[in-house]
């Protein structure tokens, strides 16, 4: 039925849902105008533009009666036929999907659950080393902390990806003091035990003991531990060859450099300089390791010219207390030292001619979390630096606390009474599956 508009001629009214933008010309006046939200026609009917869906891509198609023609392609921009045909078959491409996975402990295994061919892509050793290989960077695990009460792991991340404390509990009792931690491996020295030291693995749990040269025998030690190889993305290189390197307290020190390839440890090295080593855990930069001491100077052990040699400390260090220094590996490769007096935080790397550059001077109390002072009879110190996350780790009070340094973020970590050790703990970790081999897991 007509409407009295129609019956006078008058254009029907079109819903707002459906406003068509067609308008016939009077030589299409006879055709039936088709529902089309985004064409448009020129006064002739000749020709019309589309402006195209970004999800359809929508071609017109016009004849010289003006009739549209509208043909959906759905292929995406800038390819063609000839590169669809050479696109990887569907593992690969779901592989490489799964290589950008963050390498937290939950990603891996999560992943597996999904349905039996992901279960197959991501337990397979080939994809493991393609997934370390593409994030390189160790992801940071926790940090095994010692206090009055013993040695314990204080886990750093969120869950699903925290993990229990007892999962990596690889002491026996509480005289187990950690000399080192690197590469996914942990040096532990037993207080009661002078003639062996312990190289574990918390990720699988092997442990491989390794006896002390005689002239090491009963003096106060530190160490350091790393892995041999030099070809390969640390961390996951559990069945790879280890050095093991021992200083001792004297003065002057005595160093010594153990491999397990042959088993065997080298000559003892020595240096005249009559310098303390300082007991926190050594920064390794290239294939050196720096040590504090209870002077202005670092104790250094070249593993290439296997040397000894002691160097100077920045001079922005002196009455700065020992517990607030820290040595790590700048951005450029060169060696970074940190200083704190809180609530000033300042950093400085070295130069080619063994001077100092400054770098930064932060604000600590700027950033949000951290006390703005320390109270009366507190205390605050620095504990460690990783240079990959650019985090700070700071005894402050009681409190262990992570400052990330370009967000200007911080997070309490860990409280205790008091810290008197603090070793990072950096590795790849996918419980569940083949790479972490057996029940372990993160909490859900």
């Amino acid at each position: 039925m007509k409407t009295s508009e129609e019956a006078a001629g008058m254009p029907r009214r079109r819903s707002t849902r459906l406003r068509s933008q067609f308008h016939p010309s009077e030589e299409d006046a006879g055709m039936r105008p088709r529902l089309h939200p985004q064409t448009q026609a020129s006064e002739e009917g000749a020709r019309l533009t589309c402006r195209r869906s970004p999800r359809l891509h929508s071609q017109i198609q016009a004849g010289e009666d003006g009739a549209g023609v509208t043909r959906r392609i759905r292929r995406r921009r800038g390819t063609s036929q000839a590169a669809d045909a050479s696109l990887p078959d569907d593992d690969d491409m779901l592989r490489e999907i799964l290589l950008r996975l963050p390498p937290q402990p939950s990603s891996l295994p999560r992943a597996s659950a999904v349905c039996k061919r992901w279960w197959g892509l991501v337990t397979d050793p080939k994809f493991h080393q393609q997934f370390y290989a593409h994030h390189r960077k160790l992801p940071l695990l926790g940090a095994f902390v010692r206090s009055s009460k013993g040695t314990v792991f204080a886990p750093m991340l969120d869950a699903p990806d925290r993990i229990p404390p007892q999962r990596f509990n690889i002491f026996s009792h509480k005289h187990g003091r950690v000399l080192d931690c690197r590469h996914g491996r942990v040096l532990v020295k037993d207080a009661l035990v002078q003639t062996e030291v312990a190289v574990c693995d918390p990720i699988t749990g092997e442990q491989h003991l390794v006896t002390i040269p005689s002239e090491f025998r009963g003096a106060f030690l530190e160490g350091a531990v790393m892995c041999a190889a030099a070809d390969h993305v640390h961390g996951r290189c559990h069945s790879s060859p280890f050095k093991v390197i021992l200083v001792t307290h004297d003065k002057p020190p005595l160093a010594c450099v153990y491999s397990s390839e042959t088993g065997l440890w080298g000559n003892p090295i020595r240096t005249e300089a009559a310098c303390q080593i300082y007991w926190r855990p050594a920064a390794l930069v290239g294939n050196c390791l720096y040590w504090l001491t209870f002077s202005d100077d670092m104790l250094v052990v070249d593993l290439d010219a296997n040397s000894l040699t002691v160097i100077s400390e920045p001079d922005i260090t002196k009455g700065i207390d020992f517990g607030n220094r820290q040595i790590f590996q700048a951005e450029d490769g060169a060696v970074g030292f940190a200083i704190l007096s809180y609530p000033h935080f300042q950093m400085c790397r070295m130069n080619v001619n063994a001077t100092w550059m400054p770098q930064m001077t932060i604000e600590m109390h700027r950033i949000p979390g951290l006390p703005p002072r320390i109270e009366k009879g507190e205390y605050a110190s620095l504990w460690g630096y990783d240079e990959d996350t650019d985090s700070l780790f700071l005894d402050v009070g009681r409190n262990v606390y992570g400052v990330q340094l370009k967000l200007m973020q911080s997070r309490k970590l860990y409280e205790t009474d008091r810290v008197h050790g603090f070793n990072i703990l950096k590795s790849f970790y996918t419980p569940g599956t083949a790479i972490a081999g057996g029940p372990n897991a993160a909490e859900g």
